[in-house]
This record gives structure tokens, C-alpha cells and sequence, in this order.
């Protein structure tokens, strides 16, 4: 299959959005691990706060990877873009199949994320059982 060189410029616009909603989940978890500080610093007994840290390094860690992801599949699309612009098609297809394949791997790794706050949010919701 061929393509031109406006097919990666497609993506830009999401790549643009799906990296500033990542942004925003890392200084969402910034801001919970202040107030886990906080919170500690108050009444450090609290018996959940191993499984929040816990969880809090986790999510940190794959933000991170959904970060570099997304950020290497929009460094793939432009290099695809500039291959293409350059008559170098068979090479501009190939990295633009790694752009989204890289891009998919950043999705998934954000499905997996969402599902660890989700076990965070359960965490709080026990301790207010208690």
C-alpha cells in the first residue's frame, strides 16, 4: 500500500491530544503523592499507605512508558513524513507502520494504567469501609 504524505500528518492532531491527556494524568499522580505526603506526615499509622505507594510507583512507571511511546510514534510520523517528502516511499511506509504500531503500544499500556487507578480508587473506598 502507498502512501502520501499527508496519511502520517493525520495522526499529528491525535498524537498532539493523546500526549497532553498523558500529561495530565502524571500531574493528576503528582498531585495524589503530595497529598499522600501530606496525609502521612499528619497521621503516619495509616494502614493502607504500603498499597497506595505501591500502587502511586506503578502508575508512575507506565505513564512514563505511555509518555515515551506516544512520543516515539509522533518522532516515527514526522521521520515517515520527511521519508515520503524525500521519494523515499517503501522506507516512509515502514517507519510510518512503526509510528503506529508504537502508538498502539502506548494505548495499551494506557488501558493497563486505567485499570490500576481504578484499584487505587478501591483501595480508599476500603479504608473509608473500615
Amino acid at each position: 500500500m502507498q502512501i502520501n504524505i499527508t496519511t502520517p500528518a493525520l495522526l499529528f492532531p491525535a498524537i498532539s491530544l493523546l500526549l497532553l491527556a498523558y500529561t495530565n494524568r502524571f500531574l493528576a499522580i503528582a498531585t495524589l503523592i503530595r497529598n499522600l505526603n501530606k496525609d502521612y506526615h499528619q497521621s503516619p499509622e495509616k494502614r493502607n499507605l504500603v498499597a497506595q505507594i505501591n500502587n502511586l510507583k506503578l502508575r508512575l512507571l507506565l505513564i512514563r512508558n505511555m509518555q515515551i511511546f506516544g512520543v516515539v510514534s509522533f518522532f516515527l510520523c514526522v521521520l515517515s513524513m520527511f521519508m515520503l517528502f524525500s521519494e523515499n516511499p517503501l522506507i516512509g511506509n515502514y517507519i510510518f507502520g512503526g509510528s503506529l504500531i508504537t502508538l498502539l503500544i502506548s494505548l495499551g499500556i494506557s488501558i493497563y494504567e486505567i485499570q490500576i487507578s481504578t484499584r487505587a480508587l478501591n483501595i480508599d473506598l476500603g479504608e473509608m469501609e473500615r
